[in-house]
This record gives C-alpha cells, structure tokens and sequence, in this order.
C-alpha cells in the first residue's frame, strides 16, 4: 500500500520533474542546439501526456478515496517513467526511446481509460443490484454498500406505532401533509 501510494504522489510530481528532467539532460549529454529545442518541444508534449493520464487516474473513485492506485497502474507507470529517464539520458546514442516512449505513452493513456471505464461499469452494476434489490424487497440489501439506506419516514412519527406495518410494495402518496 506505501509504494501505491508513493506512486500517487509521484505521478503529478512527476509531471514536472521529467520533462525538466528531458531538457535538462538534452544539454548535459552532449546534444546539439536542435536536439536541445526538439527535447524542450518533446518535454512538453510529454509532461502532457503524463498530466491527462494521471487526472484518468485520478478520476477513478477508489484511486481517490484510497489516495493510492493500482498496482497495475504501478506497473505502467514504472515502465514509461524509466523509459523516459532512459531517453533524457540516451537520446544522442539511442533515438528509438524517443518512439518507444510514445507508443508507451498512448498504452498508458488507453490502459487508464480502460481501467476508467472498467470503474465505472461496476459503479454502475452495483447501484442497479442495489436499485433492483430495493424495488423487489422493499428493503435495502445487507454488506457494505456504498450507496445511502432508505429510512421509512412514517417510522420516525410518534404515531408510527399505531399504525400497521404496509406492504413495500405500495406506495401512498397523501395529497396534505398531516392528512391521513
């Protein structure tokens, strides 16, 4: 859990520090001018791609509420980032990182899509159980759902004891409060 958390963390530190990182070592590694100005434009492009997957990343519900993502997501993350690392410093010998950094890079922003949708269609399932539960039973299913129990109003009243217990299947709508 520490290191998924660290990755949290790391992932918007990240979108700083590695395209600085990028032109930073475009100079210090002995490239020329051009390639110093082609590694600042590829800096950007790249801290911009780092920045859309992390707020995918973000946007999931357990990633938010945990503050740590998955250990996928570790995964993917520890390999472009070191790619990344790599190619600041091997561009000048190695120019074909800088194409295995892109192609890394759209898998990431797909692969955080898909775990984005993926989150979200069982969001969605579980709330439907949940509806379909409610409307067959009249009664909220048991374990930890995270969505609010229904409360029977008429049993909060003091006059609640009075009264029989309805069927959950019919609804009575009073047309004044108060009124019975």
């Amino acid at each position: 859990m520490i290191l998924r958390r660290v990755f949290y963390y790391w992932q918007f530190v990240a979108v700083g520090a590695l395209p600085l990182w990028l032109m930073v070592a475009a100079s210090v590694f002995g490239s020329t001018a051009w390639q110093v100005l082609g590694a600042t434009f590829g800096a950007v492009a790249i801290g911009f791609g780092l920045l859309v997957v992390s707020l995918l990343f973000l946007a999931r519900r357990e990633v938010r509420l945990q503050k740590a993502v998955s250990w996928a997501d570790v995964a993917v993350l520890t390999v472009w980032h070191a790619l990344i690392v790599l190619m600041g410093a091997f561009s000048v010998t190695a120019p074909w990182l800088s194409v295995l950094v892109v192609l890394v890079g759209i898998g990431a922003f797909w692969f955080a899509v898909w775990e984005l949708y993926d989150a979200a269609r069982k969001r969605v399932r579980e709330a439907l159980a949940y509806i379909e539960e409610t409307a067959t039973f009249g009664t909220v299913p048991g374990g930890p759902a995270g969505f609010p129990t229904v409360t029977n109003p008429a049993a909060s009243r003091p006059d609640s004891a009075r009264t029989p217990p309805t069927d959950p299947s019919v609804i009575i709508i009073q047309e004044k409060p108060g009124e019975r």
